[in-house]
Parts: structure tokens; sequence; C-alpha cells
């Protein structure tokens, strides 16, 4: 299938390209960036409407942009007829998502909510394992270089940019995804750099004894865990969810992320054969709820 890719950024080339290089599903057909990057060999337009308009052979359009412009590229290429396909988090707000999803389906299309850390080469096991465990507790610690991933990038400081919980719901999507029983936020701390408007790091607690620390201030090794006891003994995802720990032994995975934006696109060309759709707000969510919930802390300004 022909696929144009929408926001040729860091992550786009990092991941979403070379991907759709490897796919054997897919033909990336077309590019669309205001800044006028691009891909060699690639048609390349700067401006949405213009590509839906000439090319209506490509029936499937991928947004990689920051989410705050998203939901009207998203809403212009269903209403255009085409699947969408949703770079995390999927958009600026619940309501939006909501929206493109009703539209979606009103129009007989797909919309996939992509959440790459579920793809992880170790989650399925966790899952499995978790299946029918009690929880007794558990916590995350997300800790990372916002220099290193972000570089630059003021917009993620910005409404709607999310701010920490852009790497942090990353972990969400994967606790979502394991628990045999969900959980529910009880409590934040939000720290703000104070020349920001989004949070710099995050402390949550849930209901069922699950707690969590974000930071984007981390320099040199990343942290990426979450510890679970449990009734049968403790579990520990690593390395973004890509190590599987039982009991303190390893058990599954190694030191990859490649694997994770190939079996996304995988899933979208099965979701568009089956003519089916996969919107899962779970993570942002607790975003959500942490906004609402959360106590500001003001800490020193952060320049890039």
């Amino acid at each position: 299938m022909q696929i144009a890719l929408v926001g040729i950024g860091k992550i786009a080339r990092d991941q979403h390209i070379p991907a759709l290089a490897a796919s054997p599903d897919w033909q990336l057909a077309a590019t669309v960036s205001q800044s006028g990057a691009g891909v060699d060999g690639v048609e390349s337009f700067d401006d949405f409407a213009q590509m839906l308009a000439q090319r209506p052979q490509i029936k499937v359009v991928s947004l990689c942009m920051p989410p705050v412009p998203r939901f009207a590229y998203a809403q212009a290429a269903l209403l255009a007829g085409r699947h969408v396909m949703l770079e995390k988090p999927p958009g600026a707000t619940l309501a939006e998502v909501h929206a493109l999803q009703a539209l979606a389906a009103a129009r007989g299309l797909s919309l996939y909510t992509t959440w790459h850390s579920r793809m992880a080469l170790a989650v399925a096991q966790a899952k499995a394992w978790l299946a029918d465990k009690q929880v007794l507790r558990g916590h995350i610690s997300w800790r990372e270089d916002v220099r290193k991933w972000h570089p630059g990038q003021d917009w993620v400081f910005e409404p709607g940019g999310m701010g920490v919980f852009d790497p942090g719901i990353n972990a969400l999507s994967i606790l979502t995804e394991i628990l045999p029983n969900p959980v529910h936020l009880t409590a934040a701390t939000l720290t703000f750099p104070a020349n920001r408007q989004t949070p710099i790091a995050a402390d949550l607690y849930f209901s069922g004894g699950l707690t969590a620390a974000f930071d984007w201030r981390q320099l040199g090794p990343q942290t990426w865990d979450i510890e679970i006891d449990t009734d049968a003994g403790a579990m520990a995802l690593r390395l973004g969810g890509n190590r599987l720990e039982i009991n303190g032994v390893e058990v599954a995975g190694e030191a990859s992320i490649m694997g994770e934006y190939p079996a996304l696109y995988a899933r979208m060309a099965d979701l568009v054969a089956r003519g089916q759709s996969d919107v899962d707000l779970a993570p942002m969510v607790h975003v959500a709820d942490a906004m609402t919930l959360g106590r500001r802390l003001e800490t020193e300004a952060f320049h890039f």
C-alpha cells in the first residue's frame, strides 16, 4: 500500500522512515513537511491539502508532527477518505481524539493511535506473566535527557507539548497494557521550570500501591524501568520494556528498540486490511488526570 508520511523531523528519520523502508506492506509514496524536509527519491510536498488532492491513490497517512497541530491534519485526511495513523501521544487533548474516532467510524476508515513502547520486545511476556497474579505494589522510574532526545525542540515545553509526559506516556502505555486490572491516579507533583509551560519532572501516585517518577534531567545512562511486586514474586521490565526479569533473573528481551516501529506499521497494515480501528486513550487519561490533580512546584529555568 502507498503511504504518506507527514512531519519529517527526528522521530520520522530515526524510526518511521527506516521501518517503512524495511516493510513488505508499505511503499513510502510522499512526504509532507512545511520546512521542506524530505526523503531522497520520494515526492515531497509542503502543503498537505495539495498532497491529498493530487495523490488520491495514497490511501494511508501517517502523522508524525507534534500533537498540537495534528488534529487538523488528521481531520483533513479522514474527510478526504484516507486511513490515519497517529504518532504518540495521539493528540493534544482527549476530546479531539474522540472526535477523530467518531469521524473515522462514520466514514468507514481505519484510525490507529499508536503506542510504540507496547511493541517493545518483552512487554507481551510481562503481560502474560502478570495475567493471573495479584499486584501488591509497583514503581516506574523513567528518567532521560531531554537535550538528547528533543534537541532544541521548544514545542515540548509549550502548552500541548506535554513536557516530561512526552516520554513518560511511553511508560504509562506499557503499564496500561500489562496490568491485569486497571488503576487510576490519586495524586501527583509536577515540577515546572520557571520559564516553561509544561513539567520537566513528575511524581505520580496511583491506586493499588503504584507510583512513578519521571524526570527529563538525567545525564549519562538513561533509565526506563517498571518494577512490580506480586503475590508470586517480583517482575521488572527494563530498557523501556525490552528486557524482562522475574525475581531478579532475566528471562526475555534484548537491548534494542528497532522492532517497535516495524511492528506498528505491520499492525496498521492489518487494521486497514480488516477495515478496523485501534484507539486506546488509557495512557493519555493518566496524563490528563496528572495535569488535573498535580501539585505545582517550580525549579530553575531550563534552556537548550
